[in-house]
C-alpha cells in the first residue's frame, strides 16, 4: 500500500514545477490535446482547458465528443464524423466531433497535430468516478487509451458528482501535468485519477481493483408480443480490499492508477502453449 500525505505531495510538486519552469524558457511548446466522455460543453472539461492553458509554454486544443458519451469504453462509430469548430475562451482551438470520445480523440491526433504533434492527452474531467473494474467501462479511460494506442502518452481524470471543489480539481491535476512533464513513464501507460468528495485524506496510488457497481440486477418490467423489457438497477458496494484503488477511493483518498493498453496475460502463454493446439484435418 502506498499512501503520501497531500501536503507533502503538493511541496513535491512545487518544487519540481519551479526546475521545470527554469528549464522551459528556452524549450518548445508543450501541446496537450483535451477531450472528455461528458461532452464538449461540460463545465469540468472547460475549467480544466482553461487551467491547463495558464502553464507556461503550453498549448492546449480541444477535441471532444459533441454529446454525452458516458460508458462508451474505447468504441467507435465507425462512420464519417461531423466537426465543428467552437470557442472556449482562453483556449487555442476547440471542436466537437459527432463521435466517441476515442473518435475525438483520433481525430485531434491525426487531423489536428498534423504539422506540430500533440505531446500529452489529457482525458477529463469526468462526472463519476472510474476507479476499479468500472475503468473497463469508461469512455474518459477509452480516449486515453486510444492516445496510447496512437503513440501519445495520456491521463485520465475522473471525480465524484457531487462534493468536489473542481477547483481544487483543476489545480491538483495541472500539478500533476507539470510533474509529467518533467518524468514521462514508460510508454503505453496511462494515469488514471480519480478524486473523492469531501476532504481528502492524502494520495493512494494503487491497482485497480474491485467494482464499486453492482449492474447484474435485472427486473422485468413488462411483457408485450415484441419481447421482455428489463430494466437494469444499478447498486453501490463497498471494497473490502484495501490493497486496491477503489478501497483508497471510497476511504477519502485521490487515487493514482498507471493503467497498460496491453491487456495479454502473460502468466498464461506457457499454459496454453502446453495445450497443443493444432488444426483439425
Amino acid at each position: 500500500m502506498t499512501y503520501i500525505n497531500l501536503k507533502n505531495f503538493l511541496k513535491l510538486f512545487i518544487t519540481a514545477s519551479c526546475f521545470l519552469f527554469a528549464n522551459l524558457s528556452t524549450a518548445q511548446t508543450f501541446r496537450i490535446l483535451v477531450t472528455n466522455d461528458d461532452g464538449i460543453e461540460s463545465p469540468l472539461l472547460i475549467s480544466l482547458a482553461q487551467a491547463l492553458n495558464e502553464l507556461s509554454n503550453i498549448e492546449v486544443v480541444v477535441s471532444a465528443p459533441s454529446e454525452n458519451q458516458s460508458g462508451s469504453s474505447h468504441s467507435s462509430i465507425g462512420g464519417p464524423l461531423t466537426v465543428r469548430q467552437t470557442k472556449i475562451e482562453g483556449v487555442t482551438e476547440a471542436y466537437s466531433v459527432s463521435g466517441r470520445p476515442a473518435d475525438a480523440v483520433r481525430f485531434g491526433l491525426s487531423q489536428l497535430g498534423k504539422g506540430q504533434d500533440f505531446d500529452l492527452v489529457v482525458s477529463g474531467i469526468n462526472r463519476g468516478a472510474n476507479v476499479g473494474d468500472v475503468s473497463h467501462l469508461s469512455g474518459t479511460v477509452g480516449a486515453a487509451m486510444e492516445a496510447v494506442f496512437q503513440g501519445v502518452p495520456a491521463i485520465a481524470v475522473s471525480q465524484e458528482i457531487n462534493g468536489v471543489d473542481t477547483v481544487s480539481s483543476t489545480q491538483f491535476v495541472t500539478e500533476l501535468v507539470e510533474r509529467y512533464m518533467a518524468d514521462q513513464i514508460q510508454e503505453g501507460t496511462i494515469i488514471s485519477v480519480n478524486i473523492p468528495a469531501g476532504e481528502h485524506k492524502g494520495i493512494a496510488i494503487r491497482p485497480m481493483g474491485d467494482s464499486y457497481l453492482d449492474t447484474t440486477n435485472y427486473e422485468l418490467i413488462s411483457t408485450s408480443d415484441s419481447g421482455q423489457i428489463y430494466k437494469r438497477n444499478i447498486a453501490l458496494q463497498v471494497s473490502e480490499n484495501d490493497e486496491t484503488d477503489t478501497f483508497a477511493y471510497q476511504n477519502g483518498y485521490i487515487t493514482v492508477t498507471p493503467l497498460k493498453f496491453d491487456w495479454t496475460s502473460y502468466e498464461s502463454l506457457e499454459q496454453i502453449r502446453g495445450w497443443n493446439l493444432e488444426l483439425s484435418n
